[in-house]
């Protein structure tokens, strides 16, 4: 069945997560986890759901970038795209009038995601596949074969990227029956968002390390002695032994951040995340080179615009761990090329996970990295947050600090219908309601 796509529709859904400080870091201090939410609608009945993740106050710009989208993808076939992928990629992110927007950059970019993730969300469910089976499955030539090289290239090639995917053929079915019976590993970022009181990081962290939980991460960046003082707290609380990473959300100068980071220096941190500006690369590698002797690694990606940026932190050494984000680049097509040079230049990845739905799309993209490109689990993890899990048909599965494979098909990112109205900004219930008070 060809499953002609005849309707895109996209809602505006927020959750008012700012009232409990849910999120809350240095720089963002009253998020609101929204989403701009794309449904497509086929000649078959069959659906295919996808999302792009904001903070509030201007999903509604996003809302008005995926419905100038809609007339790209509106009358095209499922298989008409995925014959060519990387062509209708490209037709989105290189409109000869859009793309002046970006291009692939900025709000339409984040459109670009939503809608490129209902996409791949469909065919899935049209393979009966949870995604990150559907990508396993694929023969190596048909992933490539996803994925615009253009800019990229003088740091991966086509045959690189191929070369790549067929020798991690050899253990291919080993480790996804490893991942199957195991999990992904994950840490726990949902402990010590800044706007927490004391007691509030104490039992969390209390009932987290009960709950199996060894890697942990805190938000850093608003004040100095504040940040020693709650630093201290955690690695008191966790002991040792366990992993520690700590994330300044961009708030600082090159300089400030060696400093700042320094005097963090004694609780032993394995990483700052986003320690400046996201789209400082020189920055970023002048930070790198500074932290090295003290063992801290930088870790950035959540808010890196594309592959081309991506490319330019690996060949610049400004980063010891790649954060991709399922929603920030173009979907599966873009974070596949930046999975593959990671792999190339030996970076390991731990992808970005905080906000609504993030978690059930980028499992889906580790499990692939982990079966079919790195084969390695040293110094990997996922970000977990234990937020809005239950708005979704087919929520993650956490088992010992885990992410257990989706079983369902699709990307995991439909939303409950009941969720959505309620959620659906203005109009929707929950904001009728908190507008009155």
């Amino acid at each position: 069945m060809l499953h002609k796509i005849i309707n895109l529709t996209v809602r505006d859904v927020r959750f008012p997560t700012s009232l409990e400080q849910h999120g809350s870091d240095a720089m963002h201090t009253d998020p609101d986890y929204s989403a701009a939410y794309v449904v497509l609608d086929t000649d078959s009945g069959l659906k295919g759901f996808g999302l792009t993740f904001t903070l509030g106050r201007g999903t509604e710009i996003v809302v008005c970038a995926v419905n100038a989208l809609a007339g790209l993808v509106v009358g095209k076939s499922l298989q008409e795209i995925v014959s060519d992928f990387r062509m209708f990629y490209r037709l989105l992110t290189s409109d000869g009038q859009m793309r002046w927007l970006g291009p692939e950059k900025g709000v339409i970019h984040l459109a670009t995601a939503a809608v490129l993730n209902a996409v791949w969300d469909l065919w899935a469910r049209a393979e009966d596949k949870p995604l990150w089976k559907l990508l396993v499955d694929m023969d190596p030539r048909q992933i490539v074969s996803c994925i615009d090289f253009r800019y990229i290239s003088d740091a991966l090639t086509e045959d690189e990227a191929l070369d790549i995917l067929v020798k991690a053929q050899e253990g291919r079915q080993q480790r996804e029956d490893q991942m199957l019976k195991e999990g992904y590993p994950a840490y726990t970022t949902s402990c010590a968002w800044l706007g927490y009181s004391d007691q509030q990081l104490k039992q969390l962290c209390t009932d987290a390390l009960k709950s199996g939980w060894t890697k942990f991460k805190v938000k850093v960046g608003a004040d100095l002695e504040d940040d020693i003082r709650r630093c201290r707290l955690i690695r008191q609380m966790i002991g040792p032994n366990n992993t520690l990473m700590i994330d300044a959300n961009q708030r600082w100068d090159v300089a400030e951040a060696i400093s700042w980071v320094s005097k963090l220096a004694e609780v032993k941190p394995l990483w700052i995340e986003e320690p400046t500006s996201p789209d400082d690369i020189l920055g970023h590698a002048t930070i790198s080179k500074a932290l090295a002797p003290l063992g801290i690694g930088v870790a950035t990606g959540e808010q890196c615009h594309n592959r081309v940026m991506f490319k330019q932190l690996l060949q610049a050494s400004a980063l010891q761990f790649v954060q991709i984000d399922s929603c920030r680049l173009g979907s599966v097509n873009e974070n596949l090329a930046v999975l593959l040079m990671a792999h190339k230049f030996g970076v390991p990845v731990c992808p970005h996970a905080g906000g609504v739905g993030l978690c059930e799309l980028v499992q889906h993209l580790i499990l692939f990295d982990y079966i079919c490109v790195s084969a390695n689990l040293s110094n990997r993890m996922c970000e977990y947050v234990d937020h809005l899990h239950e708005h979704f048909t087919s929520p993650v599965v956490i088992q010992d600090a885990h992410y257990m494979p989706p079983k369902d098909p699709g990307y995991s990112c439909e939303m409950l219908e009941s969720s959505v109205k309620r959620h659906q900004y203005p109009e929707g219930d929950v904001w009728k309601l908190h507008q009155k008070k």
